[in-house]
C-alpha cells in the first residue's frame, strides 16, 4: 500500500497549505483569544466575523468538504489523501471549521449521506454540507454509569443547531 502523497492530492495540498499560512494562521491566535471574552460557550462577534469570512473564501476557492470521499457528491479523495489535508488543518485552531471539515459535523454528515432518508438529507445534510449549521454528538447510558464498556447501554442522538 502506498501511503505517500499522490499526484492527485499534491496541488490541493499545496493550496490548502497556502490558504492556511496566508489566511488562517494570521488570525488563528486572535480567534482563540476571543474564548476568554464573555461567555466561553458562545461565539463572539469577532469570532463569527473571522470564521465566516474565511469559510466564504475557502468555499469560493473550492476548498470545501474534503472529508466526504464519495466521488459523486464528495471530494473524490481517498482516505489517505484526505489524511494529508487533515494533518495541515490540525496545525490551526480554526482550519477544520474553515474548510467545513470539523468534527462532529464530518461524521454526522457521513452518516446522513450514507444512511439518511431524502427528507433528512434535505433538512440536515444540505445545510451541514453548505456550512450553514453545526451538529453535535451526544449519548446517554441509562441505568449505568461506569467506564466498563461491557456495561454500556448507549442511546445515541445527533443535535444540529444553526451556526
Amino acid at each position: 500500500m502506498n501511503l505517500g502523497i499522490s499526484e492527485n492530492v499534491k496541488p490541493l495540498l499545496a493550496e490548502v497549505r497556502r490558504f492556511i499560512e496566508e489566511e488562517v494562521l494570521p488570525v488563528d491566535h486572535e480567534y482563540a483569544a476571543e474564548v476568554a471574552v464573555g461567555d466561553r460557550w458562545q461565539y463572539t462577534d469577532r469570532q463569527t466575523e473571522i470564521r465566516e469570512g474565511l469559510k466564504a473564501k475557502a468555499k469560493a476557492k473550492g476548498l470545501w468538504n474534503f472529508f466526504l470521499t464519495d466521488g459523486d457528491s464528495g471530494s473524490g479523495l481517498n482516505t489517505v489523501e484526505y489524511a494529508y489535508l487533515a494533518e495541515e488543518m490540525g496545525k490551526s485552531h480554526l482550519a477544520a471549521q474553515v474548510f467545513n471539515c470539523a468534527a462532529p459535523d464530518t461524521g454526522n454528515m457521513e452518516v446522513l449521506h450514507k444512511c439518511g432518508t431524502e427528507a433528512q438529507k434535505k433538512q440536515w445534510l444540505e445545510p451541514l454540507m453548505a456550512g450553514e449549521i453545526r451538529s453535535a454528538f451526544a449519548m446517554t447510558e441509562p441505568d449505568v454509569a461506569c467506564s466498563d464498556a461491557t456495561n454500556v447501554r448507549t442511546k445515541l442522538c445527533a443535535i444540529i443547531v444553526p451556526c
